[in-house]
């Protein structure tokens, strides 16, 4: 897992052309504004979703991690709670779906799981080991428009 701002992107280009496609579209566009739904970059290797939603109380979030597909999660406006935990110290909620790229995870075990905070202009990358929760409220619920960027791997 990566955390960081949208204005430090150039530092992770050597991840890979297709980490690099994502940063870069986040970077070129104006994320607060984008139409919510789909957005091609890179055909199904590289693609956007614009997202808006209220945030949730943690105990309405679950757990989740992907496969085919590793999670570049940009914050445009509001700011909303994330977890991360390693998904060996999850168990497994819901078996893992091809058709969704997605496993749910109930957990974390043994005390593991860490919760940060997540303020526009902020990205955090998620690859498939990484178990991640997001969409938490950062207090109160509140309105949030997030990018996600899927990046085929």
């Amino acid at each position: 897992m990566i955390i960081d701002q949208l204005q430090n992107a150039a530092f992770y280009q050597g991840l890979g052309r297709r980490i690099a496609a994502g940063l870069c579209f986040l970077a070129e566009h104006d994320c607060r504004t984008l139409s919510p739904g789909r957005h091609a970059i890179d055909g199904d290797a590289v693609y956007a979703l614009a997202q808006e939603y209220q945030t949730k109380p943690r105990t309405a979030g679950l757990w989740e991690a992907h496969r085919r597909y590793l999670d570049i999660q940009y914050i445009a406006s509001g700011s909303e709670i994330m977890g991360y935990a390693p998904i060996t110290a999850l168990s497994v909620q819901a078996p893992y779906t091809a058709e969704k790229d997605c496993e749910l995870f109930g957990g974390p075990t043994a005390g593991l799981g860490e919760f940060f905070r997540m303020p526009a202009g902020f990205f955090a990358i998620f690859a498939p080991a990484d178990g991640h929760m997001p969409g938490l409220a950062d207090g109160a619920p509140a309105a949030v428009r997030k990018v996600v960027v899927k990046v085929k791997i």
